[in-house]
Parts: structure tokens; C-alpha cells; sequence
């Protein structure tokens, strides 16, 4: 394994990113596992981080034009984290989302489900995460680099944000009773 600062894609951000990425995918493996209190609690430490992570990375260009990202999260591996953080957070997985691109062609707010927000991040992580580790060269991880950044830049950032003022209201609710 090459050496810290040889190469960016072993530099300390990046393998900051890759971590968190994959601590994010495995917590959310295991969401069957967790309350809703312990659930929202880590979510709301993990999901500051994964965003500081990603903005700290600088744009980098994809080297090989025909390079195209396997999917390794199957249509049956998203339903299911779906489904187990909707079944988790129940009745508080619906959200108003103001900060949606079909929210500039309506008058009111958008319904937005913290379940599927979650899932849409965990498949673009989880994607990242596999390309990154399965790569056979730099050029295959500076390609899965590249993309991630983008994706977070124009997708998965802007979920983020919007799943985490969701969760905060959960968590801090005084409504609620976990």
C-alpha cells in the first residue's frame, strides 16, 4: 500500500471519507438491531461527519472517459434498508422537505420520507465504498473519488442536510416518546 501523500487516493481525507462511508453503511445494515433513540442519536453524529468528510475533498477529474461505476447495491438491497428504517422511525419517517428541485413548481411543501432519503445516501456510499475497495489501480479509485464528490456536490449532499434538520426535530421533539 502506498504511503500518505504519494497518491490522493490514499490521503488522510479520503481515507477520513472511505471510513465514515462505510461505518454509515454498516450502522445502517444493522438498523433492526437499534432503537429509534439510539438510531436517530448516531445518525445525528454520523451524517455532520460524512458531509464534513466529503467537503473537504477538492473536485477531482475522472481519468477514464468509458470509466462507469459497478452498482453493487441491488434494487432488493435498498428496499430492504428502506424498509427497516421506515418500520424503525414509523410514524416520524415523513418530513416536509422545502429544499427539493419540484418544490420550485409548487406552492407547498414537498412530502419527503427520512427512510428513503437515508437509503438514497446509504446506495451512493455504499456504491462508492465497493468501487473504491474493488478497484484494481489508482486510476479505478481516483474514477469512484471523482464520482462520489459529484454525486454529493448535486445529489446526496443536499439529502443529507435536509435528512438531518428531519432527525433533529425526532430527537428533540417534546413530543416524542422514544
Amino acid at each position: 500500500m502506498k504511503t500518505e501523500g504519494k497518491s490522493p487516493v490514499y490521503g488522510r481525507d479520503v481515507m477520513e471519507l472511505v471510513t465514515v462511508a462505510v461505518e454509515y453503511c454498516a450502522f445502517l445494515e444493522k438498523t433492526e438491531e437499534r432503537t429509534r433513540l439510539s438510531f436517530v442519536d448516531t445518525l445525528m453524529k454520523l451524517l455532520p461527519l460524512l458531509y464534513l468528510k466529503a467537503a473537504l475533498l477538492p473536485k477531482y477529474e475522472i481519468l477514464d472517459e468509458e470509466y462507469y461505476a459497478e452498482d453493487f447495491v441491488t434494487e432488493e438491497n435498498y428496499n430492504i434498508v428502506r424498509a427497516n428504517i421506515c418500520l424503525l422511525m414509523g410514524d416520524k419517517d415523513d418530513y416536509l422537505d422545502v429544499f427539493m428541485e419540484d418544490m420550485k413548481y409548487s406552492e407547498s411543501p414537498i412530502l419527503s420520507t427520512v427512510s428513503e432519503n437515508l437509503a438514497d445516501i446509504y446506495q451512493e456510499l455504499k456504491n462508492f465504498a465497493m468501487a473504491y475497495k474493488n478497484a484494481n489501480d489508482e486510476e479505478q479509485m481516483m474514477n469512484a473519488l471523482a464520482e462520489v464528490k459529484e454525486s454529493f456536490q448535486y445529489s446526496w449532499g443536499q439529502k443529507l442536510v435536509n435528512v438531518q434538520r428531519a432527525l433533529h426535530e425526532v430527537r428533540y421533539s417534546e413530543e416524542d416518546d422514544f
